[in-house]
């Protein structure tokens, strides 16, 4: 029987994953029945949620994720072999799943990287556009946007600038606050390492005069206790993560302190959400997308690790703060 392989949660992470909680292991992949199709994946994402999700697992489940791959049998009416799909089965070489748990990926042009299926024209795309579509934003708006040099938040600003907003970014290094202003468009920029939550008010003060009417959230932890305090009435929040505590030692979490009470006062809404809420409108925001990458509105930057093995090295990445745009593993 053929094998496959499979990256493994060996234990739950506590603080920083350790090498040790998670393993390669290998498989004998399952025959394919009716209604199901064989994929071999050509590329991985690595993400932040994964570290999240992860924790709701269970040791020897498969790490959750999606990719990029290539069908090579299948007994669904509606795939054949040699298409093009998206899974969700997680950091795996192989899986056979059921036709409706995957999604055709139409051609790309030349010119477009197959990749981007799993980034601007995928799942993080899709992530920044349905988050701001949430907050109904407005060219007179002004967007705050964290994490805006990762693989969400440079989409999540490029759009705000399409529809005219003021966008403002926060990322982790000089260089990055440099591609934030002048590759991607952002109106300012700065480096949370150095503006520390005790400064950031002033910053803010600085950057927005007029407040800030949409806050998209990557982040959380205490910098945006102060970002509440910045916010406008009826502003709105889309909460999409919380990289800033993902890594916490147990118990240590960082906190948003001055939340509720700047909810009540400034009658902000707030959207919690995942990118799977909007699986039923993924031809809209895909049309979308497409047509901003293809006309060069929307640029992306890509990360890419060779090999399956690559993934703990380039999940880790994540968390330091060396990745740049969007991370992927090239099988």
């Amino acid at each position: 029987m053929a094998k496959g392989k499979k990256w493994i949660l060996a234990a739950h992470f506590d603080g920083l994953p350790k090498q040790s909680d998670l393993k390669v292991q290998e498989f004998s992949i399952p025959d394919v029945k009716d209604g199901e199709v064989l994929v071999e994946t050509l590329f991985l994402s690595v993400d932040p949620y994964m570290r999240g999700w992860a924790s709701q697992n269970k040791p020897g489940d498969t790490m959750p994720g999606s990719g990029v791959a290539k069908v090579t049998k299948s007994k669904a009416p509606n795939f054949k072999v040699g298409d093009t799909v998206l899974h969700n089965a997680g950091w795996v070489t192989h899986a056979v799943q059921p036709a409706q748990a995957i999604f055709a990926i139409p051609p790309f042009p030349k010119e477009v990287p197959l990749s981007l299926a799993i980034g601007t024209l995928g799942h993080t795309g899709m992530t920044a556009y349905f988050g701001l579509q949430l907050c109904q934003i407005k060219s007179t708006d002004t967007v705050y946007v964290n994490a805006a040099a990762g693989a969400v938040g440079s989409v999540v600003g490029q759009i705000a600038k399409l529809k005219g907003c003021k966008v403002i970014g926060s990322a982790g290094s000089e260089e990055k606050v440099k591609y934030l202003k002048k590759e991607l468009g952002f109106d300012e920029a700065f480096n949370y390492k150095t503006v520390t939550p005790d400064k950031l008010k002033k910053e803010l003060e600085k950057l927005a005069p007029d407040g800030i009417d949409v806050f998209y959230e990557n982040v959380g932890g205490e910098a945006s206790s102060v970002v509440y305090t910045h916010i406008n009435k009826h502003g709105r929040v889309a909460v999409c993560g919380t990289i800033s505590n993902y890594n916490s030692p147990t118990g240590s979490t960082p906190k948003v302190t001055e939340f509720v009470q700047n909810l009540i006062y400034k009658s902000v809404t707030i959207h919690g959400f995942t990118v799977m809420d909007f699986l039923d409108k993924r031809d809209e925001a895909l049309k979308e997308l497409g047509g901003w990458v293809m006309a060069g509105k929307i640029k992306y930057r890509e990360q890419v690790y060779k090999g399956f093995d690559s993934m703990y090295s380039a999940f880790m990445d994540l968390f330091s703060g060396n990745n740049k745009g969007k991370v992927i593993i090239k099988l």
